[in-house]
Protein backbone atom coordinates (compact mmCIF):
# COMPACT_ATOMS: atom_id res chain seq x y z
CA UNK A 1 0.00 0.00 0.00
CA UNK A 2 3.07 2.06 0.42
CA UNK A 3 5.13 1.33 -2.66
CA UNK A 4 8.04 1.75 -0.36
CA UNK A 5 10.56 -0.29 -2.33
CA UNK A 6 12.68 -2.49 0.31
CA UNK A 7 15.38 -0.20 1.63
CA UNK A 8 12.75 2.38 2.48
CA UNK A 9 10.95 0.41 4.11
CA UNK A 10 13.78 -1.59 6.46
CA UNK A 11 15.18 1.95 7.65
CA UNK A 12 11.33 3.06 8.76
CA UNK A 13 10.59 0.11 10.05
CA UNK A 14 13.86 0.02 12.11
CA UNK A 15 12.19 3.37 13.97
CA UNK A 16 10.12 1.80 16.60
CA UNK A 17 8.87 5.07 18.50
CA UNK A 18 8.95 8.80 17.84
CA UNK A 19 11.43 9.21 19.52
CA UNK A 20 13.65 7.48 17.27
CA UNK A 21 12.10 8.99 14.53
CA UNK A 22 12.76 12.46 15.98
CA UNK A 23 16.33 11.22 16.22
CA UNK A 24 16.65 10.16 12.50
CA UNK A 25 15.66 13.16 11.51
CA UNK A 26 17.81 15.61 13.38
CA UNK A 27 20.83 13.69 11.81
CA UNK A 28 19.79 14.91 8.23
CA UNK A 29 21.30 18.40 7.12
CA UNK A 30 18.71 21.41 7.07
CA UNK A 31 17.61 21.83 3.37
CA UNK A 32 18.80 25.11 2.38
CA UNK A 33 17.58 25.09 -0.77
CA UNK A 34 20.77 26.69 -2.65
CA UNK A 35 18.97 25.74 -6.23
CA UNK A 36 15.69 27.07 -4.94
CA UNK A 37 12.64 26.58 -3.79
CA UNK A 38 11.37 22.60 -2.81
CA UNK A 39 9.03 20.45 -1.49
CA UNK A 40 10.58 17.28 -1.87
CA UNK A 41 8.45 13.94 -1.06
CA UNK A 42 9.83 11.43 1.61
CA UNK A 43 11.49 9.31 -0.89
CA UNK A 44 13.53 12.60 -2.29
CA UNK A 45 14.45 13.38 1.24
CA UNK A 46 15.53 10.31 1.98
CA UNK A 47 17.57 10.35 -1.38
CA UNK A 48 18.99 13.33 -1.38
CA UNK A 49 19.75 13.30 2.68
CA UNK A 50 18.78 16.54 3.73
CA UNK A 51 15.37 18.21 4.51
CA UNK A 52 13.73 21.69 5.73
CA UNK A 53 10.79 21.64 8.45
CA UNK A 54 7.74 20.33 6.50
CA UNK A 55 10.09 17.88 4.22
CA UNK A 56 10.69 16.72 7.47
CA UNK A 57 7.48 16.68 8.72
CA UNK A 58 6.11 14.88 5.51
CA UNK A 59 8.92 12.38 6.35
CA UNK A 60 8.33 11.64 10.16
CA UNK A 61 4.71 11.15 9.32
CA UNK A 62 5.91 8.43 7.01
CA UNK A 63 7.64 7.29 9.61
CA UNK A 64 4.75 7.11 12.56
CA UNK A 65 2.35 5.91 9.43
CA UNK A 66 4.70 2.21 9.38
CA UNK A 67 4.48 2.35 13.00
CA UNK A 68 0.97 1.99 11.93
CA UNK A 69 -0.05 5.68 13.43
CA UNK A 70 -2.09 8.32 11.14
CA UNK A 71 0.52 10.44 9.00
CA UNK A 72 -0.67 13.52 10.88
CA UNK A 73 0.86 17.19 10.28
CA UNK A 74 -0.30 20.87 11.53
CA UNK A 75 0.80 24.08 10.10
CA UNK A 76 1.78 26.92 12.70
CA UNK A 77 1.56 29.83 11.30
CA UNK A 78 3.80 33.30 11.56
CA UNK A 79 3.37 37.16 11.50
CA UNK A 80 4.88 38.33 8.23
CA UNK A 81 8.63 39.04 10.25
CA UNK A 82 9.01 35.29 10.34
CA UNK A 83 8.68 31.63 8.91
CA UNK A 84 5.76 29.30 9.34
CA UNK A 85 6.75 25.92 10.47
CA UNK A 86 5.12 22.21 10.23
CA UNK A 87 5.08 19.63 12.57
CA UNK A 88 4.28 16.34 12.41
CA UNK A 89 1.68 15.38 15.73
CA UNK A 90 1.06 11.85 17.15
CA UNK A 91 -1.35 10.48 20.44
CA UNK A 92 0.12 8.56 22.52
CA UNK A 93 -1.88 7.43 25.85
CA UNK A 94 -4.17 10.07 25.19
CA UNK A 95 -1.64 12.96 25.00
CA UNK A 96 -0.18 14.84 21.98
CA UNK A 97 3.31 15.24 21.41
CA UNK A 98 5.24 15.97 18.33
CA UNK A 99 8.18 15.67 15.83
CA UNK A 100 9.87 18.94 14.70
CA UNK A 101 12.49 19.07 11.68
CA UNK A 102 14.38 22.81 12.72
CA UNK A 103 17.88 24.09 12.13
CA UNK A 104 17.54 26.11 15.32
CA UNK A 105 17.91 25.21 18.82
CA UNK A 106 14.80 25.56 20.10
CA UNK A 107 11.11 24.50 18.34
CA UNK A 108 12.26 21.23 18.69
CA UNK A 109 10.64 17.44 19.46
CA UNK A 110 7.51 17.44 22.12
CA UNK A 111 6.82 14.74 24.48
CA UNK A 112 3.25 13.58 24.09
CA UNK A 113 2.39 15.24 27.57
CA UNK A 114 -0.92 17.81 25.74
CA UNK A 115 -4.00 17.36 26.04
CA UNK A 116 -5.03 19.47 22.98
CA UNK A 117 -3.35 20.58 20.00
CA UNK A 118 -3.54 23.72 21.15
CA UNK A 119 -1.85 23.21 24.29
CA UNK A 120 1.11 21.93 21.99
CA UNK A 121 1.14 24.48 19.81
CA UNK A 122 1.40 27.35 22.67
CA UNK A 123 4.74 25.19 23.78
CA UNK A 124 6.21 27.03 21.11
CA UNK A 125 4.70 29.98 21.63
CA UNK A 126 7.69 32.00 23.77
CA UNK A 127 10.38 30.13 21.69
CA UNK A 128 9.33 31.32 18.45
CA UNK A 129 11.27 34.72 17.94
CA UNK A 130 12.32 36.66 14.84
CA UNK A 131 16.27 37.94 15.08
CA UNK A 132 14.56 41.37 16.48
CA UNK A 133 13.25 39.11 19.41
CA UNK A 134 9.10 39.72 18.53
CA UNK A 135 7.08 37.11 19.38
CA UNK A 136 5.62 35.63 15.82
CA UNK A 137 3.57 32.64 16.60
CA UNK A 138 0.43 33.65 15.47
CA UNK A 139 -2.12 30.72 14.47
CA UNK A 140 -2.27 26.49 13.72
CA UNK A 141 -4.25 24.52 12.04
CA UNK A 142 -5.71 21.08 13.06
CA UNK A 143 -3.98 17.84 12.07
CA UNK A 144 -4.16 16.96 8.50
CA UNK A 145 -3.78 13.46 7.68
CA UNK A 146 -1.55 13.03 5.01
CA UNK A 147 -3.51 10.10 3.70
CA UNK A 148 -5.85 12.46 1.79
CA UNK A 149 -3.01 12.58 -0.73
CA UNK A 150 -2.29 9.38 -0.91
CA UNK A 151 -4.22 8.71 -4.41
CA UNK A 152 -1.31 11.54 -5.83
CA UNK A 153 1.43 9.06 -4.46
CA UNK A 154 2.80 12.14 -2.24
CA UNK A 155 5.09 9.41 -0.18
CA UNK A 156 7.46 8.26 -3.24
CA UNK A 157 6.63 11.12 -5.32
CA UNK A 158 10.05 12.01 -7.56
CA UNK A 159 9.14 15.14 -8.01
CA UNK A 160 8.04 18.17 -5.43
CA UNK A 161 4.53 17.65 -3.77
CA UNK A 162 3.60 21.71 -3.73
CA UNK A 163 0.29 20.70 -3.64
CA UNK A 164 0.90 19.39 0.28
CA UNK A 165 1.78 23.12 0.78
CA UNK A 166 -0.43 25.18 -1.02
CA UNK A 167 -3.41 22.35 0.97
CA UNK A 168 -1.55 23.47 4.48
CA UNK A 169 -2.09 27.08 3.60
CA UNK A 170 -5.38 27.23 2.64
CA UNK A 171 -6.66 24.54 5.60
CA UNK A 172 -8.95 26.55 8.30
CA UNK A 173 -6.07 28.05 11.10
CA UNK A 174 -7.36 29.23 14.71
CA UNK A 175 -5.50 32.21 16.01
CA UNK A 176 -3.82 31.75 19.14
CA UNK A 177 -4.27 35.40 20.41
CA UNK A 178 -6.16 39.04 19.85
CA UNK A 179 -4.78 41.92 18.11
CA UNK A 180 -4.26 43.69 21.73
CA UNK A 181 -2.53 41.03 22.92
CA UNK A 182 -0.01 40.70 19.83
CA UNK A 183 0.00 44.49 20.43
CA UNK A 184 1.42 44.21 24.19
CA UNK A 185 3.52 41.16 23.61
CA UNK A 186 6.97 41.53 25.35
CA UNK A 187 9.92 41.07 23.06
CA UNK A 188 12.24 38.77 24.46
CA UNK A 189 15.42 39.66 25.95
CA UNK A 190 19.32 40.20 24.48
CA UNK A 191 19.86 36.78 26.10
CA UNK A 192 16.82 35.08 24.48
CA UNK A 193 17.45 36.41 21.27
CA UNK A 194 20.73 35.05 21.30
CA UNK A 195 19.94 31.56 22.38
CA UNK A 196 17.39 31.77 19.31
CA UNK A 197 19.94 32.12 16.66
CA UNK A 198 22.11 29.18 17.80
CA UNK A 199 21.65 26.93 14.59
CA UNK A 200 22.91 23.31 14.19
CA UNK A 201 24.01 23.44 10.71
CA UNK A 202 25.91 26.23 9.01
CA UNK A 203 25.10 26.65 5.18
CA UNK A 204 28.34 26.27 3.12
CA UNK A 205 29.44 28.88 0.87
Amino acid sequence: MLNLTPKEEKILRELKNPCQIQDFLNKFPINFEENGDTCMSPRQVLKTGKCHCIEGAMLAALALRVQGKKPLVVDLTASRHDFDHVIAVFKQDGKWGCISKTNHGVLRYREPIYNSIRELVMSFFHEYTDDKGRKTLRSYSLPVNLARFDKKGWMTAEKDVWYINDYLAKVKHYKILTRKQARNLRKADKLEIKIGKVTEWKKRH
